[in-house]
């Protein structure tokens, strides 16, 4: 019973200071966390697509991904903005299972929280020095933040998350976008909430201090699915579902309404072959509403170098060894197809 003390954790000004971001990096930074903030501001037509892993187990399965992401991005540049998922934190419904990189450097060893953390540093640093994407990762911890909150464009808020005070107070202080999912309950009223209370200041306890923040006007919603009391997964990505959302959206007058579909999850069944068509669905569904498109800045996928997903201890290179994902050939076909449609 009770806790164990195991180790003293760094702090984030230790681990920046061991392992700086190199000034050209900084460039490439500034200049990504631009164009994406132009496209939720609604000053860029191009669709942002959140892709990549479910979890970042491999540093070098995820370098070959992202790599691959550059030399597409570089294809459609003009439609579409790539920014891949480096989700080095994964959320566990029953506390069981991997839980990520941040707790196991290496997926089949034991936890080890201080080298995690220089672990995900590293593979952050480095997936952008050989590609030039900026990457998304999900805030598990809230606590955990600074520790890359100068290499991150984009940070979610998962499912079970979005109704925890600490989130959201934590990302009234983000000035990156943050992508807040409705809760597996389905309530958009609770996402709603969740928007509201992220875009406002606030006054709190945050890492040993009493903090201010002025409040994120660039916190939206992700629309991912819901579960029902059966425990079936109920879609949300339907046209009649995205107009109803958008009208619910645009009365509470938020700050930048903006709105990304999960192609995966509660909305493809857990069926991740499913991801194209959702994704072709939502597309078709921009073209029949102008206040869709106004509204809808792009999707989610899950996708990785080799189709589907194994076990932890699993040898298969660019294999999910959590959530399946779709592979690499459906992956490039997927966004060449998402970028002749917008």
């Amino acid at each position: 019973m009770g806790f164990k003390y195991l180790q003293k954790i760094p702090t984030p000004l230790e681990i920046l200071q061991l392992m700086p971001m190199p000034e050209k990096l900084k460039k490439v930074k500034a200049a990504r966390d631009k164009d994406i903030l132009n496209v939720i501001k609604g000053n860029d037509s191009r669709l942002l697509l959140i892709i990549g892993p479910c979890s970042a187990d491999n540093e070098d399965a995820l370098s070959e991904y992202v790599s691959r992401l550059a030399a597409l991005q570089s294809k459609v540049k003009e439609k579409l903005i790539l920014i891949p998922r480096i989700y080095t934190n994964k959320p566990r419904t029953t506390g069981k299972g991997y839980k990520g990189m941040l707790h196991q450097p290496k997926a089949s060893g034991d936890p080890d929280i201080s080298r995690g953390i220089k672990a995900i540093r590293r593979m952050h640093l480095r997936v952008l020095s050989e590609s030039g994407l900026t990457a998304a990762d999900e805030m598990l911890y809230p606590g955990n933040y600074p520790y890359l909150e100068d290499v991150l464009s984009y940070v979610t808020i998962g499912a079970r998350s979005v109704e925890n005070q600490e989130h959201r107070l934590t990302v009234s202080g983000l000035d990156i976008p943050v992508g807040m999912k409705n809760p597996t309950s389905g309530d958009l009223n609770v996402l709603l909430n969740s928007i509201e209370a992220a875009q406002v200041e606030h006054t709190f306890i945050y890492n040993g201090w009493e903090v201010k923040t002025d409040g994120n006007p660039l916190a939206h919603c992700i629309l991912r699915g819901a579960i029902n009391r059966q425990g079936q997964n109920i879609p949300n990505y339907h046209y009649e579902d995205l107009i109803h959302f958008a009208q619910l959206y645009l009365k509470r007058n938020l700050v930048n309404p903006a709105l990304i579909v999960d192609t995966n999850h509660a909305n493809s069944d857990k069926d991740f072959t499913q991801q194209p068509r959702i994704a072709e669905e939502v597309m078709n569904s921009l073209s029949q509403s102008k206040d869709l498109k106004k509204i809808v800045k792009g999707l989610m996928v899950e996708s990785y170098l080799v189709e589907g997903s194994q076990a932890v201890n699993g040898k298969v290179f660019g294999q999910s060894i959590t959530d399946p994902c779709l592979g690499w050939d459906d992956t490039k076909k997927l966004i060449l197809r998402l970028a002749e449609n917008n």
